[in-house]
């Protein structure tokens, strides 16, 4: 990913001229990431639809036949995460130059592909069943996968919204090294991350799984509607990384 200029280092965190609002908007991201997960995992059969190293894993698991996981999920799950991923690289070809466009447009379509998720888990009672569950997976990874390509080319350190290993590396291994706002932007993420998956599960084993997974779309329209208004105005932060290095 590329290297954030000198300047967002020690400069405004949240309104900054490198990356403007997107930090706190990608930090709702990811937290809305940690509840989808959370839902994917307790309510469709152990599978992951956002970390993809996970769901493998969980794939070998269900392939030698350990009872809990869901083969047929696993697989949808990785395949809608690569038809996402796919789609989201057209994505910001086509938005490149707008960096706001992107992630408004990438958390749009999201939105709708978890809604539809969504309907289709009202009314359901007890564990879906092992083709809905695998309708609900991939649809929740085409929206994941859309959304780690999208953030990919937005090229905010540190706030990938899908995976922590790195950031947590970061953490520790530069912890002499890096500054104050670098440590707080790693310390967020995994923090949003946990109390996203936290809320996940506490809604997935108290209110069910369609209610539970509601939040996470309703993030990502608040999302949408604060770029439709930021990105109205022209500013340095909606240029590429890349442009002003």
């Amino acid at each position: 990913m590329t290297a954030a200029p000198h300047g967002d280092r020690t400069g405004a965190w949240f309104s900054g001229p490198v990356h403007g609002p997107l930090p706190i908007l990608l930090l709702v991201m990811t937290a809305a990431t940690g509840l989808v997960d959370a839902v994917s995992v307790l309510g469709l059969g152990r599978v992951f639809v956002a970390n993809m190293t996970g769901n493998v894993v969980f794939l070998g698991f269900a392939v030698a036949g350990a009872p809990g996981f869901a083969l047929a999920a696993s697989l949808a799950a990785l395949g809608g995460f690569l038809v996402g991923a796919l789609a989201g690289g057209s994505l910001a070809t086509r938005r490149a130059r707008r960096r706001g466009h992107l992630l408004r447009d990438a958390a749009l379509v999201e939105t709708v592909l978890l809604l539809v998720a969504v309907g289709l888990l009202i009314g359901l009672s007890g564990t879906p069943g092992s083709g809905l569950a695998s309708a609900v997976a991939a649809l929740a990874a085409i929206a994941l996968g859309l959304q780690n390509s999208a953030v990919r080319h937005l090229a905010v350190p540190d706030l990938t919204t899908t995976v922590l290993t790195m950031t947590l590396t970061g953490i520790a291994a530069d912890v002499r090294s890096s500054g104050r706002v670098v440590v707080t932007r790693r310390v967020l993420s995994v923090a949003t991350m946990f109390l996203g998956a936290l809320a996940g599960a506490l809604l997935v084993l108290h209110v069910g799984l369609a209610r539970a997974l509601l939040p996470a779309p309703v993030l990502l329209a608040a999302i949408v509607g604060v770029l439709a208004v930021v990105v109205r105005r022209p500013a340095p932060w909606q240029e590429p990384v890349g442009a002003r290095a």
